[in-house]
């Protein structure tokens, strides 16, 4: 369903609102230097005051709660109904109430992804299974909608609905397996649950790793607010709040040059950056995983950057900074720019390193009662 509002600003333009409910196109996507962008759309944010918000004025909410903007835009987007309450406009000096339904109509930057096809490994009436690229989120997330690997298999195949069965973080690539109905969806979910499904990927680690199996069987405390995982030594049999959750993990080496290994990994529970963490904990950790690679964790920006992008970005500073400037050169020839958004002129959203890589993690093979699924190796497995 599409809202059509007059532009109320310097142009006459009309512009097309898109809510959740407009389906990725092909033509949404623009390739540019081995990145895939989404040509920046108007889109209509809907929230509802939370409790906490309540009482405080709708310029202040914005600005205290999503701080990617200035709060001058914030005043502006009030007055001229960018930002509404109810469906109506208010003054920038209204106080909001808990449950109230607040509009935000912005023009969408989406960030860039790796320009890597989505490759369908396997279709059939209730799953499909595919190999994804690295970089690209499996789902509307965040400042993610279309470049994700749901809007990318609609917009190109056609393929909806659908329901991913698990979870593979942004910067990891390979098998992911997506059921075409929620019943096949739970029956998947309901084996995982029951610990009937086991996991495998490989990894490209610093140095060379033991030739013997490794058993690793130490507990994980995530920290939400640095988006960061760290190993706990101690007792992982059962989980502590002290001690973080029990974690295991088996390791057994494929190969090595003498200066990085290939190493298979066989997670036995599921915990954020798992492998990530285990590997760093054998001293082996991820080659080029910058937020493990240092025992020190990272700070997230203001803006909400992710810890692995902070991580990337403070070791290659400039570099990333060249390359997003470059990148950002002559972009406007493929979208119309919004007089009021504060990313435009350029197409990425500002804070975001359009060359970023993707992690040498990547799931190979999920197996079940009656049922394999498999990932060919990536390039980077290869060590000759």
């Amino acid at each position: 369903m599409k809202r059509k509002r007059e532009e109320e600003n310097r142009n006459d333009m009309e512009i097309v609102w898109q809510t959740p409910a407009n389906p990725p196109e092909k033509q949404d996507y623009i390739i540019r230097d081995g990145r895939r962008h989404v040509r920046p759309y108007h889109f209509e944010f809907i929230s509802h005051v939370k409790n906490r918000w309540a009482g405080k004025t709708i310029v202040d909410l914005f600005a205290e709660e999503f701080k990617g903007r200035p709060y001058e835009y914030y005043v502006s987007a009030v007055k001229c109904g960018r930002i509404q309450v109810d469906g109506e406009m208010v003054p920038v000096s209204y106080i909001v109430k808990s449950s109230q339904k607040i509009s935000h109509f912005v023009h969408r930057h989406e960030p860039p992804v790796m320009a890597l096809d989505v490759s369908i490994l396997q279709n059939d009436p209730d799953v499909v299974t595919v190999c994804k690229p690295a970089t690209v989120p499996v789902h509307p997330c965040g400042q993610y909608r279309k470049n994700t690997i749901v809007g990318i298999l609609q917009a190109e195949h056609s393929l909806a609905p659908l329901f991913p069965v698990h979870r593979l973080d942004r910067l990891v690539s390979g098998l992911l397996i997506l059921a075409r109905n929620s019943v096949k969806a739970d029956l998947f979910r309901q084996e995982i649950e029951a610990g009937m499904v086991q996991k495998q990927y490989i990894a490209k680690v610093i140095g060379i790793f033991p030739e013997d199996e490794q058993l690793v069987d130490i507990n994980i405390n995530y920290n939400a607010r640095e988006g960061r995982s760290m190993a706990e030594v101690g007792d992982s049999c059962r989980d502590s709040p002290t001690k973080g959750k029990a974690a295991c993990t088996k390791f057994t080496r494929i190969s090595t040059n003498g200066t990085h290994s290939i190493v298979l990994c066989k997670p036995i529970t599921g915990r954020t950056h798992q492998i990530r963490v285990h590997l760093q904990y054998t001293g082996h950790p991820i080659a080029n995983d910058f937020l493990y690679l240092s025992d020190h964790a990272t700070t997230r920006s203001v803006e909400g950057m992710s810890a692995d992008r902070a991580a990337r970005i403070s070791s290659y500073c400039l570099a990333s900074q060249y390359n997003y400037d470059k990148c950002e050169e002559n972009s406007t020839e493929d979208f119309d720019v919004d007089p009021m958004c504060t990313n435009c002129p350029n197409l990425a959203p500002k804070g975001y390193d359009v060359y970023e890589e993707g992690l040498w993690l990547h799931c190979v093979r999920y197996s079940g009662p009656g049922w394999v699924y498999d990932c060919p190796y990536p390039d980077w497995a290869s060590l000759s």
